[in-house]
């Protein structure tokens, strides 16, 4: 008789259900996972290393690229933690402006999240329709800041500039004329906030649409339930947050248990799931989406009711405006200072937390009272996860692999720093 062995295989990194540059190394036994090894650091840009390098302001846009499927979520973080260090408070009508961002950058995280996941595991139709509800999104993100993903929006002391007055309207084309293109720009004849109530008043009916496609589908229900059972003692003992968390039942969201930004003026619920498998955490995505649109509205009718300043006017730590830096000469040499080297931050050290799409991202920052922070680190909600990639996954198919990447929501930027 041959002898039979384990052989080992490697499972991306250039593979399409790696999402970006995870390599696993598999030990199989036939069609059967018997260990599993993640190779991470294909990715690492030393974004907390260059942090330590440049004055508090010029790092906010490294932050975007971390977790680059939930850009303001990262920025939120890191600019929490600059403003505990100072001891600043940005003016409400900033805040409720960060508590809407933030909502629309989990709806986007968790569509583009349904999308993927759905491709990794054959549902083709999903990819589409949630792409198309993504776009939208993109548009608001352009709206306030003139990028589709990278923002930079968030500002310690506030925002940069408060929500505009109109939306860029579709131009006819020869693809796009006549009805069509009315369609298209109906929503875009008010301000920002009255697409952004718009897109999330309608927003319930288009989850309904991805939910027929796939929450009662056999062969995603295949594919998901009973797929990487993980219990809530577990999911607590690897340091699981997020999605990942309440999906194996634990209730257990910052925006309720330590409230930031206006969560604690926010009317909304936490999905939380039975069974702790892949499908479970599918339906308490899905619901969080719904839950995101509640608060998207909320924060919509406070915003059009109270109009104010969206930046702090200490000039210290924000610069002047345009117009009073070509008028006033100490708002000039305020200007020049910040722009030059910053701000000193004083001494001592701070972390900071968000409960970002995939769970809690934190920021640890350390001040020696230089313009530049002495130290930055940053908790990926992602690493944890992937250190329970081995146990989880043993005993399971082959094929189940790309089911558990895909509910690990894992992006590289943020686990490899």
């Amino acid at each position: 008789m041959a002898e039979i062995q384990n052989y080992t295989m490697n499972f991306g990194p250039q593979h399409p259900a790696a999402h970006g540059v995870l390599r696993l190394v598999l030990e199989m036994d036939g069609e059967t996972v018997m260990r599993v090894d993640p190779h991470v650091g294909l990715l690492h840009r030393a974004t907390e290393k260059l942090a330590e390098s440049k004055p508090f302001n010029q790092s906010i846009g490294y932050m975007d690229r971390l977790d680059y499927v939930s850009m303001m979520c990262n920025e939120h973080a890191y600019v929490r933690a600059i403003e505990q260090l100072l001891g600043i408070e940005p003016p409400p009508r900033a805040q409720y402006i960060r508590t809407m961002f933030d909502e629309i950058t989990r709806v986007r995280n968790h569509l583009m999240w349904v999308g993927s996941n759905g491709l990794d595991l054959g549902a083709m139709t999903v990819f589409i329709y949630a792409f198309r509800e993504r776009e939208m999104c993109m548009d608001m993100y352009e709206a306030v800041s003139g990028a589709r993903m990278h923002a930079t929006y968030y500002r310690p002391g506030g925002v940069y500039r408060d929500l505009p007055d109109q939306m860029p309207v579709y131009q006819e084309t020869q693809w796009t004329k006549g009805k069509d293109l009315k369609r298209k720009n109906e929503w875009r004849e008010g301000t920002l906030l009255d697409f952004i109530e718009a897109f999330a008043k309608d927003l319930p009916s288009k989850i309904d649409e991805y939910e027929t496609l796939l929450t009662d589908n056999r062969i995603w229900k295949q594919r998901t339930v009973g797929i990487g059972v993980v219990s809530p003692e577990r999911a607590l003992q690897h340091g699981f947050t997020g999605p990942m968390l309440r999906g194996s039942g634990v209730e257990w969201d910052l925006r309720k248990k330590q409230p930031y930004a206006m969560y604690d003026q926010m009317d909304f619920d936490i999905p939380v799931g039975v069974a702790g498998d892949c499908y479970d955490r599918y339906l308490v995505r899905i619901e969080e989406m719904r839950e995101s649109a509640k608060i998207i509205l909320q924060c919509v009718k406070w915003l059009k009711e109270n109009p104010g300043h969206v930046m702090l006017k200490n000039f210290k730590v924000i610069p002047p405006t345009r117009e009073e830096m070509k008028d006033d000469m100490e708002a000039l040499i305020h200007h020049f200072k910040l722009f030059t080297e910053g701000y000193c931050v004083p001494e001592g050290e701070t972390y900071a937390a968000v409960e970002a799409p995939k769970g809690e991202f934190g920021c640890y920052l350390l001040s020696d009272g230089a313009n530049k922070p002495f130290r930055v680190h940053l908790r990926a909600p992602g690493f944890a996860h992937l250190a329970s990639m081995d146990e989880i996954t043993r005993g399971h198919m082959l094929a189940d692999v790309p089911a558990m990447i895909g509910t690990f929501d894992l992006v590289f930027g943020e686990v490899d720093r």
